[in-house]
């Protein structure tokens, strides 16, 4: 064997343990070191394109919700959806970025050496590269604990924080709902549903949106697909927003949630004067509200424009009919100032059906709105009543016809009976708490012979042919009092009638001169009907500037850009990007200090 081939394996075993013994460590430890790097560089650079731009359209694009069903057209919260999505995203760039880097690193030192006679002595530094990416797997693998427990405890904390506040809010809201006996109705008719949750549309873009309360959307906000900010809770300020029936679909008054709804129908059969005293009773109201140092106003413009039309027709003494069987309440809003602010908040829903959707059992089922609330309000035309024709002589009898007054048709204690019987199929049996019972067209009854003791109410309705509803209500209602309304209008005694009627906390309006269960109220009457009203004036101080009132404070939303994703998930995506650095690098702090511990135990031993 020729002595150069012998002096080079010599020198190859003289590389080859020098290698093996100080070189290959070495490099497997750099190599290992080097590879975690490259690794966690991946992985910031792409968590970094994807999580800390703010737009909607970047490497990991934010896709709103589609309305449905189960979805309404909001951002998902991001601790449910886009995290996931976010880290399955940086997951899925930064790996086949690592392997690819790993593999050309590692081709390229080979092709090096196969190309360089040197290469054959390098066999230890190949080796150590090639060990050192295997080993970097555990590194890499500690890294990605640390990265993944960034994760976990950013999505922990964030869905703890948001259970509690969600528990909050909803427990807040309920209390608020209970404590204030908050009753949400839709006023249309086809319709009168109850309602437990209405739709909201957003401010800015219209957007229905019907599940607006602490859930997946987010717990004090929800973010609609425009940018736009919603909340989520009527203490947080949803009232503000419009409200739709989720039935029906139609808008419901401002303030519905934050003021209980005081459904108000007004019973009585064709032409027993159910309109016109609904003007009264309006009018008295806002002028006791006002007095009050309350606001009161209607919720809709065309509410506003019938009642200025009704006050000009009963001037002139005379009120249109009603026509509609079915109709839409009247909707007025009236809040209460300092303490009475928790009690004194009450949407009124005025019914006010023509008299003939009484004259049926099946018309008067149509009228889901009698079972919804606690108080009813019974007009009775006394001139309706078969007795008191009965009563009547020829002189009075032409007498009321000089007066062109219109006399209903409808017994009465048919309407009641009919009313009764739709109640009696509710839970509690068609209870009500409170019940008013209002004698119209007084002044023409009081001129009369049968009428003359008109004034002992309900007692004067014993020998009229009442009694049997004078008794019936005793049993089934809470409370009833009795008015006798004529010409001119007794605005005080109405005014007393209806806070009481609607549990309005008005310290100027006392209980004096209404009728609990017996007693008889005197004084002013005024002639209701649809008929021609005679003379008197009904014109009261409180309905001067009565219209179209929005009672609550002014909605500013808060609106994010629609390209840029919405707070929440910047403020989320940024926390997952701090969080994974402060661990990755606590995780490559101890992979130094244990490597640099393996390596001086080596190179001591």
């Amino acid at each position: 064997m020729p002595l150069a081939v012998i002096l080079l394996i010599a020198l190859w075993c003289v590389c080859m343990y020098f290698g093996f013994l100080y070189v290959f460590p070495i490099v497997c430890a750099l190599t290992v070191v080097a590879a975690t790097l490259a690794g966690l560089g991946h992985y910031f650079l792409h968590a970094g394109r994807m999580l800390l731009p703010a737009t909607a359209r970047g490497a990991s694009p934010v896709v709103p919700g589609t309305p449905g069903p189960k979805r309404d057209p909001a951002y998902r919260h991001y601790l449910f959806n886009q995290v996931t999505l976010d880290s399955w995203r940086v997951l899925k760039a930064a790996l086949p970025a690592i392997w690819q880097t790993a593999w050309t690193v590692l081709t390229t030192v080979t092709r090096w050496l196969k190309r360089n006679a040197l290469g054959f002595f390098l066999l230890p530094v190949w080796l150590g590269i090639v060990v050192g990416l295997a080993l970097a797997v555990i590194p890499l693998a500690a890294v990605g604990v640390a990265l993944a427990s960034a994760y976990a405890l950013v999505v922990g904390a964030g869905v703890l924080v948001w259970s509690l506040c969600a528990l909050l809010l909803l427990g807040v809201e309920q209390i608020f709902m209970r404590a204030r006996r908050i009753l949400q109705t839709c006023p249309h008719p086809q319709c009168y549903s109850r309602i437990t949750l209405p739709e909201y549309a957003c401010p800015t873009c219209g957007e229905r949106h019907r599940r607006l309360k602490p859930n997946l959307e987010g717990a004090f906000r929800h973010v609609c697909r425009c940018g736009t900010r919603l909340p989520t809770a009527i203490v947080l300020g949803r009232f503000r927003l419009q409200a739709h029936c989720p039935e029906c679909g139609r808008a419901l008054p401002h303030r519905i949630g934050r003021a209980r709804i005081e459904p108000l129908p007004f019973v009585g059969g064709p032409d027993a004067g159910k309109t016109t005293f609904m003007v009264l009773a309006i009018n008295a109201l806002h002028g006791v509200v006002k007095t009050g140092r309350g606001r009161a106003g209607f919720v809709v413009q065309g509410d506003e424009i019938a009642f200025a039309r009704f006050r000009r027709e009963l001037r002139l003494g005379k009120v249109s009919k009603t026509t509609t069987a079915a109709p839409s309440a009247t909707m007025v809003d009236i809040a209460l100032p300092g303490a009475r602010t928790r009690s004194g908040n009450r949407i009124l829903y005025l019914f006010d059906p023509s008299g003939e959707g009484f004259t049926g059992a099946t018309q008067v089922e149509a009228m889901s709105y009698l079972a919804q609330g606690e108080a009813m309000l019974i007009v009775v035309d006394p001139f309706a009543l078969p007795l008191v024709q009965q009563g009547l002589s020829d002189a009075e009898r032409q007498a009321l016809e000089s007066t062109g007054v219109v006399l209903s048709s409808e017994d009465p204690s048919d309407t009641f009976q009919r009313v009764r019987n739709e109640l009696a199929a509710r839970a509690d049996g068609g209870r009500q708490k409170r019940v008013a019972v209002v004698v119209t067209k007084a002044d023409l009854l009081r001129r009369t012979g049968v009428g003359r003791d008109a004034d002992r109410l309900p007692g004067w309705f014993d020998g009229v042919g009442l009694g049997n509803m004078i008794r019936d209500l005793a049993r089934t209602a809470g409370e009833v009092r009795y008015l006798a309304s004529g010409l001119p209008a007794d605005e005080p005694a109405i005014s007393r009638l209806l806070t009481w009627l609607t549990a309005l906390p008005l310290a100027g309006a006392p209980v004096n001169g209404l009728s609990p269960k017996g007693s008889a109220l005197s004084g002013q009457y005024d002639t209701d009907g649809g008929g021609d009203m005679g003379g008197g004036d009904a014109r009261g101080g409180g309905d001067a500037d009565l219209s179209m009132a929005d009672l609550r404070r002014p909605w500013s939303p808060s609106r994010g850009d629609e390209e840029k994703v919405p707070l929440t998930y910047r403020l989320f995506r940024w926390s997952v990007f701090g969080m994974s650095t402060v661990l990755s690098t606590a995780a490559l702090i101890l992979l130094a200090l244990r490597l640099i511990s393996l390596l001086n135990d080596y190179v001591l031993a």
